[in-house]
C-alpha cells in the first residue's frame, strides 16, 4: 500500500517555497525538517532517520525527471545540491509507502520524482528577484528554439541566506550563499 500526492506547478508558485526540499513540505504525506540552513532531512510516514547522527535522505529514492539524484559517496540526497528552478518544475510527485521492489535501492520508504518542464515550454526570458530578512535571491533564465523539434533552455541563480535561529533566539552561524549556472 502506498499514499501518493501530487504537487502542482500552481501550488508551488503560490505557496511562496525556495527549494525542492520546501516544496516538500506541501506533501501531507512527507515530513521534511530543516536541519541547518543547508541541510534537510525527509521522510514517509515517521521514518526519517535520526537527525543527530545522520543528516541526510537515503530511504526515499528521490528522481529528477526520472533519474535518481543520490551521491554516490554515501548513498543519500544532499538537498542543496539539487537546486533546481522551481519556475521550471512542472510537479512533483510524492509516494510514500515500500517502493524498493518497484523501483529499486533507496526507496524504501517511498519514491519522490521532480519533473521539470521541457524547454520547448520556457521559451523568452525570465527574471526573479526575491528579498527578505533571511534570505536574498535573483534567477535569471532563457529560453529558445533551435529550429524544428530542439529547444534549449539555460538559467543562473544566486541566493544568500541567513543563520537558522537557535532556541535562545542566537544564530547558527550557518548562512551561506551560492551561485549555480
Amino acid at each position: 500500500p502506498a499514499s501518493i500526492y501530487v504537487i502542482t506547478r500552481e501550488e508551488i508558485m503560490r505557496s511562496g517555497v525556495n527549494s525542492i526540499a520546501e516544496a516538500l513540505r506541501l506533501a501531507p504525506n512527507m515530513q521534511v525538517t530543516r536541519l541547518t540552513s543547508t541541510e534537510y532531512s525527509n521522510g514517509a510516514r515517521g521514518f526519517a532517520g535520526h537527525p543527530d547522527s545522520q543528516n541526510f535522505s537515503n530511504k526515499i529514492l528521490i528522481l529528477i525527471d526520472g533519474r535518481s539524484v543520490y551521491a554516490p559517496l554515501f548513498s543519500g540526497i544532499a538537498f542543496d545540491m539539487q537546486d533546481v528552478l522551481l519556475d521550471d518544475v512542472d510537479r512533483i510527485e510524492v509516494i510514500s509507502g515500500p517502493g524498493a521492489t518497484l523501483w529499486g535501492a533507496n526507496a524504501m520508504n517511498g519514491v519522490i520524482n521532480v519533473i521539470t518542464r521541457s524547454a520547448h515550454e520556457t521559451p523568452g526570458t525570465l527574471l526573479r528577484m526575491e528579498g527578505g530578512s533571511r534570505e536574498q535571491a535573483v534567477a535569471a533564465r532563457y529560453g529558445g528554439s533551435l529550429g524544428g523539434e530542439s529547444a534549449f533552455r539555460v538559467y543562473a541563480k544566486w541566493f544568500d541566506r541567513g543563520d537558522t535561529e537557535l532556541a535562545d533566539g542566537a544564530g547558527a552561524q550557518d548562512d551561506w550563499q551560492k551561485t549555480q549556472l
